[in-house]
Formats: C-alpha cells, sequence, structure tokens
C-alpha cells in the first residue's frame, strides 16, 4: 500500500503521488481526507495547508473554492481521487476525528463514485465509530497504537476486519493471535527493506510504504523463489 502515494517521489496526496504509487506496483494507496469549510472531502493529513502548501490557513476556514485557488488545483477532491484509482483498493485514514455528519458525507462520496467495494477506512476508534454509524457495511482498518488487545465491546461496536498497527509494534507472536482473533494484520509505516522484511516474515496480510519502490522489489525477489 502506498502510504499517500508515492510521497517520495511526487508530493504526498496528490493525483500524481497516486498513480505514480499504482504505476511502480502498489496493491493499493492510503489517502487523507479532510473536509472543507462547504463539506467537500478534500486530500489532505494537516489541519491546515502550511507545510504542504505555504498557507497558514485551517482548512476548516476555507471553501474548496479558496482550496483550489490556492493550491493551483493541485488538492484534488476525494471524488477526483477515486476517479483517478478506479479498479484499485483504496484506504481511506481519517486523521480529523470527524463527526459523524462528516463521516457521512465521505461515505456519500464513496457510494456516489460507485466504489464502496474497494474502499476501505482505518483511524482510531472514534472516527471508525462514526463511520460504522455512517456505513453499517463499512470495511474498516481500527488503528491501534498499544500491545493491549482493543476491548471486546470496542471490536464489537467498530467490526473491523483489520487491525491496523504501528509497524515496530508487530512481531510473529502478535500477528498469530490477530488472525486467531479473526482479523486481519496491517502495519505503518516501514521505509527500509529490513523492516519490511521482518513483517513480511511475521505474517502481516498489508504495509503501508512510502517506499512503494522497495516493497514491491522484496516481494518480486520472494516470487521469483523456488
Amino acid at each position: 500500500m502506498g502510504h499517500r502515494g508515492d510521497p517520495y517521489r511526487f508530493r504526498e496526496n496528490t493525483l500524481d503521488s497516486l498513480a505514480s504509487a499504482l504505476r511502480r506496483g502498489a496493491d493499493a494507496v492510503e489517502i487523507d481526507v479532510r473536509l472543507t469549510r462547504d463539506g467537500v472531502p478534500l486530500l489532505l493529513h494537516d489541519g491546515t495547508l502550511k507545510r504542504l502548501w505555504e498557507h497558514d490557513r485551517p482548512l476548516l476556514t476555507l471553501s474548496a473554492a479558496e482550496v483550489d485557488g490556492l493550491t493551483a488545483g493541485r488538492v484534488p477532491t476525494l471524488a477526483d481521487a477515486l476517479a483517478a484509482t478506479e479498479g484499485h483498493r483504496v484506504m481511506i485514514d481519517l486523521p480529523g476525528t470527524p463527526e459523524v455528519r462528516a463521516a457521512r458525507r465521505i461515505v456519500d462520496v464513496v457510494r456516489e463514485a460507485g466504489a464502496q467495494d474497494r474502499v476501505y477506512y482505518c483511524a482510531g476508534a472514534e472516527a471508525m465509530l462514526a463511520i460504522r454509524a455512517a456505513d453499517p457495511d463499512a470495511e474498516i482498518a481500527l488503528t491501534w497504537t498499544t500491545l493491549a488487545p482493543p476491548r471486546p465491546v470496542l471490536l464489537d461496536a467498530v467490526r473491523p476486519r483489520w487491525l491496523n498497527y504501528r509497524f515496530p509494534l508487530v512481531d510473529r507472536a502478535l500477528a498469530e493471535r490477530v488472525h486467531a482473533d479473526g482479523y486481519l494484520v496491517s502495519v505503518w509505516t516501514p521505509d527500509t527493506g529490513r523492516a519490511m522484511r521482518r513483517l513480511i516474515a511475521a505474517g502481516v496480510d498489508s504495509i503501508t510504504t512510502n517506499r512503494v519502490d522497495v516493497l514491491c522489489a522484496l516481494r518480486e525477489r520472494a516470487q521469483d523463489r523456488p
């Protein structure tokens, strides 16, 4: 999975970055989605435009048209990103912990694009509860940042398909425990071959990385072995 696309080659969360990750062999891309003041889901990890676009303006104070003008049209809408990645899996990360109303708007855009079967969502418990409320059928990767397992009451409420871990936490024992509990294991964000090889050996199901080229090369070498 390309983390925000292929950010070492193109600016993260842009259409160029997503296209590059898929062109270089990624099975899927991860994107960050936030809403503008007028309720348009755009691809942006931060709460402001400062880091990537040099405008210290909170996204929630800007309309989609204003963002378009400030960034020369380079911040894509979620609808644009789904159209550009047609036929590929997309993980939508929700870094801003949306309310149910905002989650519903994001889910609606996915439905309008006919992308429900290839989109899944990731974030912490509060955001995923909002997504579950907005879409009873959504595929969810619950982001988890401790070795202690999620409480059963939370798992029952969120109903995730995946548990999504920060990669240093994951070893074979944890992966086997999660699999035994009936969930898939995804990890983020290793960028060295050594870490990737360790995670593959541990039996994880998905790796989100900024270095799609490194991960795809490892996979190709593994497939070439007798």
